[in-house]
């Protein structure tokens, strides 16, 4: 399952027949118009209630967005004769939106269900309160839409943290997750992750959707990780937290190899820093331990414990007290 490009962009975005079939359970939908609309596309995960677009002020209708009229919006258009209310709804319709939702149990006009299915677009009913439906759907949208890149790598959950093994091909990056997964240890993604900025500092991998539960390694070939491990030796989606590098060593450079570790490492995803720890893969070296002990490390890092700060630390008393009684 190699590919030769290591990272590249997904398009943010999804249908509104795609947010209907995820939430129409959680949010109890009744698609009432515009059903012609359902590939209509979302590319915010902002949601609005358009109540300002109603009374003239277009600059607040934005495009390919989700519009939720609660009681305020509806009470509004109820409250309007027949020439100010298609006035109001036009206005509503003045961009294209993605899809309307009524809330709180509001039946829908019959204007407003006419200018959906002339304009294409969907307009949903739903028994749940304004404030929570879009509470639920700003969540879903925040996930669906984020900022999304896919990368070459094997995407692991280790000791609680989640961790991607990136190494050029035939590597050992697959054979590495099997000894992982044989010591307890889960896997999210092999050979593609997607991953999503699902807030400004979080990047969340996930596996798509046609290789979960499967791991390639070259000898085996195609391997069912839930069926030969169990549930537990798989999870759709995990935080990324550490990148570990795997590198030949004979390929590295003598300054690559710090023994010390003093220079740490970093390598931007989405924007965001992900700490990132080099390791040299050479015969006789037990990789599965050495990944184990980085994220073990990592963690210490995380709580402010820097082993070689400490030695360094330790060193220069030592040195300093040494000084101090040849002066004496």
């Amino acid at each position: 399952m190699q590919i030769g490009v290591l990272n590249f962009l997904i398009m943010a975005q999804i249908s509104v027949n795609q947010l209907f079939h995820d939430t129409r359970k959680k949010l109890k939908l009744h698609w009432v118009a515009g059903l012609a609309g359902g590939e209509n596309t979302l590319t915010s995960e902002t949601v609005t209630k358009p109540s300002l677009a109603l009374i003239g002020h277009l600059n607040f209708v934005h495009p390919n967005r989700v519009q939720v009229l609660g009681c305020a919006e509806m009470d509004y258009l109820r409250g309007l004769d027949q020439e100010e209310m298609n006035q109001s709804i036009n206005n509503l319709f003045s961009t294209d939106l993605a899809a309307i939702i009524i809330a709180n149990g509001e039946s829908a006009p019959i204007e407003l269900i006419e200018t959906s299915n002339q304009h294409l677009t969907p307009l949903f009913t739903s028994p749940l309160r304004s404030p929570e439906l879009m509470d639920i759907l700003s969540h879903y949208l925040a996930q669906a839409v984020a900022e999304s890149v896919s990368s070459h790598g094997v995407f692991m959950e280790v000791q609680g943290f989640g961790v991607l093994i990136k190494g050029n091909p035939a590597i050992g990056k697959s054979e590495l997750a099997l000894e992982l997964i044989s010591r307890g240890h889960r896997l999210v993604a092999d050979d593609i992750v997607d991953f999503f900025k699902v807030s400004p500092d979080l990047i969340e991998g996930r596996c798509p959707t046609l290789l979960q539960d499967f791991l390639e390694v070259r000898g085996l070939g195609i391997l069912n990780i839930r069926a030969l491990f169990g549930d537990n030796a798989v999870k759709p989606t995990k935080p990324l937290d550490l990148i570990i590098q795997l590198e030949l060593a004979e390929t590295l450079l003598p300054q690559m190899l710090d023994r010390l570790k003093i220079k740490s490492y970093n390598e931007k995803l989405l924007g965001v820093k992900i700490p990132k720890v080099m390791i040299p893969v050479a015969a006789g070296r037990n990789i599965a331990v050495l990944v184990e002990v980085a994220v073990r490390n990592h963690m210490l890092l995380i709580r402010g414990v820097n082993g070689t700060k400490q030695f360094m630390e330790r060193q220069s008393r030592e040195i300093l007290k040494t000084s101090r009684k040849k002066q004496s």
